[in-house]
């Protein structure tokens, strides 16, 4: 068993790690800025160590400083939480060239899944049902206008090596295909350093589906059911929860072993999540993301589960503390997104905190590194809480929530709470009625927040 664990990672994820290794007895070394001294996960770590100015190039994102932190504490692990280096391969290998245990997938199975072409070949020959699209890079216009031709109008161009809505362009028509293309791929160079593209048909109205997996790298997988994650601002997402309204038992189970069969055919190991657009009762792979997302805490919910501690255990070498027979699905639960966030533009609002409350009570989880007086960075993401709730179905949940975000004070800068006290009066919300293009359009009609 792992004696100290160093968590390459900050905020509210960090502190997520650092409980997990508190009841497994496991020491903790948290990393951090010097513009995070004052963090709540280097308080709650057992030890911290500084690793750079405030720029996450020159700290968290710095893996000398990160490994030379690991030989100074003489942490035998590094947990990379999300973001940040939680998908770089290289940064894998070093951390393994060192000696040390990387919690979380191989380099080789980031690097497959990195690649958004390699990955959709791969889940392809794995037997999950794919987007269809260009096979492989797009290299010119003219291959691009015949792609689009033959899966017919309209299309999405997307970065092989893309995320977070970076290098992807939607072109409706023949007309606007050219302009799209050429902007995707000066996208795509200019935030990724890869100029290469491929094309998807685009669909109407899908909602985003994501299937939870977990591997133990030895041929054994499961997974955790799904979760929908369709209510989405400029494809950041905003509220996700489990299981999705529109899933029923029989397509969970259906698509959730496609999924479990296809990571353990590929040895993988830890926590991963196999991403679709589902419309009309079909499900289109779009990526894998292999790490923890922001968003476990829905799943950890419904299945009674600790997934942090799970990925710890397999990455010593465990096994899977559950079967998939032991895995049965209880109640609904909804996680909401906390941003330091100025509406109705979304623009970041870094600040002093001068209150702050947690809601509490049954089936509520505050997820935040907040507290009184600290005042929240300008350099990094701008959440800075995730807000779950659980319930015995999916009513009692949005009820739950909605006396929640009643509850929950944060003084001092402004957040997103009036967005989900908004949404919370939709029907279509209520309803469960939404797709990935709800949000923008209920936004862009000039709805109140």
């Amino acid at each position: 068993m792992f004696e100290k664990i160093l968590i390459a990672n900050r905020g509210e994820i960090a502190l997520r790690v650092i409980r997990a290794c508190r009841e497994m007895g496991i020491r903790s070394v948290a990393v951090h800025s010097t513009a995070d001294a004052d963090a709540m996960h280097v308080r709650m770590a057992d030890e911290s160590v500084c690793i750079g100015p405030p720029p996450g190039t020159d700290s968290y994102l710095s893996i000398p400083a990160i490994i030379s932190a690991c030989e100074i504490t003489g942490a035998q692990a590094i947990h990379p939480g999300y973001g940040f280096l939680s998908e770089n391969a290289r940064f894998v290998q070093i951390v393994e060239d060192h000696g040390l245990t990387f919690i979380g997938p191989s380099a080789e199975h980031i690097r497959m899944m990195g690649d958004k072409i390699t990955a959709k070949e791969t889940m392809k020959a794995l037997g999950v049902p794919c987007v269809p699209g260009s096979d492989g890079g797009v290299p010119d216009l003219e291959t691009a206008r015949r792609v689009a031709a033959e899966i017919g109008y309209p299309v999405i161009i997307k970065a092989t090596a893309g995320g977070g809505g970076r290098g992807m362009k939607l072109a409706k028509t023949a007309d606007e295909l050219d302009h799209a293309f050429q902007t995707a791929r000066a996208e795509a160079k200019s935030a990724f350093g890869n100029d290469e593209v491929y094309i998807e048909k685009y669909l109407g109205k899908p909602r985003h589906i994501e299937i939870q997996v977990f591997g133990d790298g030895k041929g054994h997988a499961v997974h955790l059911g799904e979760r929908d994650c369709s209510l989405q601002r400029r494809h950041q997402k905003v509220l996700e929860e489990a299981p999705g309204p529109v899933i029923d038992a029989d397509t969970r189970a259906r698509i959730g072993q496609i999924c479990a069969e296809a990571v353990a055919n590929i040895n993988y190991i830890g926590a991963g999540t196999i991403e679709f657009l589902y419309e009309n009762g079909e499900f289109y792979f779009i990526e894998m993301n292999t790490r923890l997302q922001v968003e476990h805490p829905v799943t950890e919910a419904i299945f009674g589960v600790d997934l942090v501690r799970e990925q710890i255990r397999v990455a010593e070498g465990q096994p899977l503390s559950f079967t998939q027979d032991e895995l049965q699905l209880n109640g609904h639960a909804i996680e909401v997104r906390i941003n330091a966030e100025r509406l109705p533009n979304f623009a970041p609002c870094p600040g002093r905190i001068t209150a702050y409350h947690a809601p509490g009570g049954l089936g509520v989880r505050m997820d935040s590194a907040l507290y009184d007086g600290y005042s929240i960075p300008p350099y990094y993401d701008s959440l800075i809480g995730k807000l779950i709730v659980h319930g015995r179905d999916r009513g009692e949940a949005l009820a739950r929530l909605n006396r929640a975000l009643g509850e929950l004070i944060v003084d001092g800068v402004e957040t997103t709470v009036p967005l989900f006290r908004a949404l919370l009066c939709e029907p279509d919300i209520l309803g469960g009625n939404y797709d990935i293009h709800w949000l923008e359009r209920w936004l862009e009609s000039g709805a109140e927040l």
